[in-house]
Formats: structure tokens, C-alpha cells, sequence
């Protein structure tokens, strides 16, 4: 109990502690680029990982040397 009260306090702390407005200030050399689209965030972050999954999927099973159940 005393080992999860410390460890929240602690985490409580570093969070009071750490600004996040410090992210806005930009750096020396910081030259973001253009932001992604909405059709570009889905096709990145949905799409891609979905075809992927498919083709490993698709490969393991087509590859598959185990001998069939009868």
C-alpha cells in the first residue's frame, strides 16, 4: 500500500512539474513540415497496417508446410 501510495505521489509530481507548454516553443532549426490530411492519416494509420496484416496473413498461410488434418 505505502509502495503504491509513494509511486502515485511520485508520478503526481513529475506530471504538476512538467510543463507542456514547453512544446510549443520552437527550437533552433525546428522546420516542421506540412500537416497530413485526413485521408492521409487513415491511409497511413489504418489502412496500411490493415493491408499489411493482411499480407503476412495471406503469406503464412499460403506457406504453411504443416501436413492437413483429415
Amino acid at each position: 500500500m505505502r509502495a503504491g501510495a509513494v509511486a502515485a505521489g511520485t508520478t503526481l509530481m513529475m506530471l504538476l512539474m512538467s510543463s507542456p507548454a514547453l512544446a510549443l516553443t520552437r527550437d533552433d532549426g525546428d522546420d516542421p513540415g506540412e500537416g497530413l490530411s485526413v485521408l492521409e492519416t487513415l491511409g497511413l494509420y489504418v489502412a496500411a497496417p490493415i493491408v499489411l496484416f493482411a499480407v503476412i496473413a495471406g503469406l503464412v498461410m499460403v506457406l504453411d508446410k504443416s501436413k492437413k488434418q483429415a
